[in-house]
């Protein structure tokens, strides 16, 4: 909160609007257009979910089940799940997307509003209501099939929803202070878990009260520091408070996947430095250059999370948030979108991206669709095409057709959309 305030007071629209009316870089041009590898780093994004992982997880583990030793099996099992604590695979990248691209985002819209006319304070009541109607919306998402609303905050939507009017006030300041926002952020967040008194849990015994068996601390837990032990950290603890006092069911006991509240604050600082990004791509620097300080930052953070992680001081943990994995997925976050940036800013290979910039161009849609009608769009097609549609490669193949038949019907409805622009925005 400190760190916002001083940086809000340091806030001038005229050195800004001065700063960014002479670039004339991008994709052709920021100012004019948008950026079609954001939008085609948002369409990979949401087809991954849309596509359910194009059911490759559950396809994995029917492989398994009949030849355990399957590498390849294996790799994809790990590539398509989130791991179970500590390390990333793909699927674990999917949310920091999510973090990294609403920051790359604000930059463009921000400064679109500015270049129109709006007031800061008019541009600040619109970050307000836009994170009241995200928490609202991944409230109810979450809540679907549930006889009562959720009281949970921990769904993507939720917490973009929490940190994005913070991520705001962030907005237009110098490079310098916006790093040092984001570096102060993480080293607070840091120094939140080490010092909570957590004594962890006993690997001897577990912690079968708040879901962990003794086998499983065993085999993830035993070396990783007692601070960062799942639903034994100062996350829990607040969670266990905070939950408690909202609408439920049933008392809060714990959050199966270890997820928790708090990870809104080590995440703002992901989509910070998406904001950071936005702002490069947004320079009148050469194309050749953005590419280069996108590849060199990606490198860096790659470095400096494994870095943290192999030393103990800050275990990898994206179900937490902790330091070391914001700055480790930010790095992958960067590499991936230098990647499309160098294929379709620099190169000028578009074609190949259309799929991706229907559904990226419509991301609250597919999401939403993602998250209320799976089930739906399953059971209809076997109504219409028989129980056994989805076996037509196999049992064992069966959740892969699942998902490329659900998730096509997604990316159509997209496209219908897209054609006629119906485009939903919050």
């Amino acid at each position: 909160m400190l760190v916002v305030a001083t940086h809000r007071c340091q806030f001038n629209p005229s050195e800004f609007v001065e700063s960014q009316a002479e670039s004339n870089a991008s994709e052709d041009n920021p100012q004019r257009q948008r950026l079609l590898s954001l939008d085609a780093y948002r369409g990979l994004i949401m087809l991954s979910l849309a596509f359910e992982g194009f059911g490759l997880r559950e396809t994995a583990e029917n492989h398994l089940a009949a030849d355990p030793d399957s590498s390849v099996w294996q790799a994809i099992h790990y590539q398509f799940s989130h791991v179970p604590w500590t390390g990333c695979g793909y699927w674990d990248l999917i949310q920091p997307s999510f973090m990294f691209m609403v920051g790359v985002s604000m930059a463009y819209s921000c400064a679109k509003r500015f270049r129109l006319g709006h007031s800061y304070g008019k541009m600040l009541g619109h970050v307000l209501w836009r994170s009241v109607i995200l928490i609202l919306l991944g409230i109810f998402l979450i809540s679907d099939s549930r006889s009562s609303t959720s009281g949970s905050l921990m769904n993507v939507l939720t917490q973009i929803g929490l940190g994005y009017t913070f991520l705001f006030l962030f907005w237009g300041r110098r490079l310098r202070n916006q790093s040092l926002g984001a570096a102060l952020i993480l080293t607070l967040t840091w120094m939140l878990y080490v010092l909570y008194p957590a004594p962890g849990v006993d690997p001897a015994v577990g912690s079968p009260e708040v879901g962990l068996e003794q086998e499983w601390v065993q085999q993830h837990l035993t070396e990783v520091s007692p601070a960062w032990h799942k639903n034994a950290n100062v996350g829990h603890a607040v969670d266990s408070w905070l939950l408690n006092r909202l609408p439920r069911e049933e008392p809060f006991v714990y959050n199966g996947g270890g997820y928790q509240t708090i990870n809104f604050i080590p995440s703002l600082a992901t989509m910070l430095f998406g904001l950071m990004v936005g702002e490069l791509l947004r320079s009148r620097r050469s194309a050749q250059a953005k590419l280069k300080a996108l590849l060199t930052g990606g490198i860096l953070g790659l470095i400096a999370g494994l870095i943290l992680d192999w030393t103990g001081l800050c275990p990898l943990i994206k179900r937490i948030w902790t330091p070391s994995w914001a700055i480790f997925s930010t790095g992958w976050c960067c590499l991936i979108l230098g990647g499309l940036y160098a294929l379709i800013g620099l190169a000028n290979i578009r074609r190949w991206t259309f799929p991706l910039l229907v559904v990226g161009t419509n991301s609250i849609a597919i999401y939403c669709m993602r998250m209320l009608l799976p089930g739906w769009a399953a059971a209809t097609f076997q109504t219409h095409l028989g129980q056994n549609i989805f076996q037509l490669w196999g049992a064992a193949n069966e959740p892969a057709l699942n998902s490329l038949m659900v998730g096509l019907t997604f990316w159509l409805t997209c496209w219908w959309m897209y054609r006629r622009k119906i485009f939903l925005r919050v």
